[in-house]
């Protein structure tokens, strides 16, 4: 794996096998994960890779079989995905001493449009996007977050004019998920929605992830 810095303390190591986040230490966490999505803090969130086509009868038990294996035994937040997890693209924003880094895998099977698609089959190919924060965030600040990602993500799509089979804009896949990840330290951010200072460096992050993610395929 290629192993990069973002935030002090904070690694992302990206490879053919998965993106592994490590924290030296714990961060708050809010996610959509497959694994540990009841988790509050957590030093490790792992974007495993598995094949096009995979059909584990338990993901969540690969997941944490492939986490073992590398000498993990901590609770750890975790994706899964069939898009390419070694071009991964991560990216960086900073402002008025915010940082804030957007890693995105970009999958586009089972495309789908919110509100127009009718229910479809999971698939493990998705856009997943681990967002961390080197900030200190409120709880309601972190559900801002989730919102500006996805609103960002809906957005580099859209700009890519990426549709569905039946012709709709697409606002993502059956099985994105999204990470929200802070240091809990430095700035304190009550609000992250899109017009704000730490919510526009989110923003900007994302769309840049996700639109470089697809100019990739």
């Amino acid at each position: 794996m290629e192993a990069s810095p973002l935030i002090a303390g904070v690694t992302v190591e990206v490879g053919r096998d998965a993106v592994w986040v490590r924290s030296l230490e714990p961060l708050g966490v809010l996610s959509s994960a497959l694994v540990g999505a009841d988790l509050t803090v957590t030093r490790h969130i792992v974007n495993m890779h598995v094949p096009q086509g995979y059909r584990g009868e338990d993901p969540a038990e690969d997941l944490r079989a492939f986490v073992r294996a590398r000498g993990v035994a901590e609770a750890f937040v975790g994706l899964m995905t069939a898009a390419w997890t070694h071009e991964a693209r991560a990216v960086m924003e900073t402002r008025d001493g915010v940082a804030v880094s957007a890693i995105a895998t970009v999958g586009l099977g089972t495309l789908v449009a919110a509100g127009l698609s009718p229910p479809a089959p999971w698939r493990p190919s998705t856009i997943n996007t681990i967002v961390l924060l080197d900030a200190r965030l409120d709880p309601a600040a972190a559900v801002n977050a989730v919102i500006t990602a996805t609103e960002a993500k809906v957005a580099a799509l859209a700009e890519a004019a990426v549709v569905t089979p039946d012709g709709a804009r697409a606002t993502g896949t059956v099985t994105d998920a999204v990470v929200i990840a802070w240091t809990g330290r430095g700035r304190r951010l009550e609000y992250l929605g899109p017009a704000a200072p730490g919510g526009w460096l989110v923003a900007r992050a994302v769309r840049r992830a996700v639109a470089e993610g697809l100019g990739r395929r």
